[in-house]
């Protein structure tokens, strides 16, 4: 295996939505959600010594939930003024408990967390872009300030907000690699046959994004 050497202080690890709700038993589980933990805690407590963290973080009648289109079901898509957009069942709503960044994470070198999804008629996948890929939620500029050239990205899913989270970072010129055993994927399936996590590793592949299990990370 091929050990990756990390810059104490250029190499920064990003923990995407690591929250409640997206854990078994959540509003919005993802399958095997809660294995993240451990992994990114060994990263949290070892190679790396500064991170950021994105939480999701909706008002009650956000517009990517099902509950306000009446006569549609979770996991529609629906077309919004920026796209479409798929529905989603009620979750991270602002204050609640699952909208937490959760207990089991050891926030000592998480630097900076970053809110998104709290503008009503815009979702947000990406750590640094709602999702008209427009607004942005001041990730960039916090992390040029940082001197952060690598982004290391681990958390749920992988497929959403793992993946745009990498699109936008390397587009925005940061090198990008993503912990496959630090994340967890929602999969859904795509009318080509597909589904939404293949599709995910096309792009980011398609972008240059590098793929890494934890152990090969190591100190500088």
């Amino acid at each position: 295996m091929n050990r990756i050497p990390l810059d104490p202080d250029s190499d920064l690890l990003g923990v995407i939505d690591v929250q409640p709700d997206f854990m078994p038993g959540g509003a919005l589980p993802v399958a095997d959600g809660d294995a993240v933990l451990p992994v990114i805690g060994r990263l949290l407590s070892g190679p790396f010594r500064h991170a950021f963290a994105t939480q999701d973080w909706h008002p009650a009648d956000h517009l990517s939930f099902a509950s306000q289109h009446p006569g549609r079901a979770p996991y529609e898509s629906v077309a919004l003024p920026y796209g479409a957009q798929t529905l989603w069942p009620d979750h991270c709503v602002q204050g609640g408990a699952g909208a937490a960044l959760h207990a089991g994470l050891d926030q000592a070198r998480i630097e900076a967390v970053i809110r998104k999804g709290f503008r009503r008629p815009i979702d947000s996948y990406s750590a640094f872009f709602e999702n008209d890929r427009r607004t942005p939620t001041g990730l960039d500029g916090y992390l040029r300030e940082r001197g952060a050239r690598r982004l290391f990205l681990a958390g749920l899913a992988t497929d959403f907000c793992v993946a745009y989270s990498a699109e936008d970072a390397a587009r925005l010129g940061y090198a990008v690699t993503v912990v496959e055993d630090a994340c967890r994927a929602i999969a859904l399936p795509l009318p080509d046959g597909g589904d939404t996590l293949t599709a995910a590793w096309a792009r980011l592949a398609a972008l240059g994004v590098q793929r890494v299990r934890s152990d090969a990370l190591v100190p500088g």
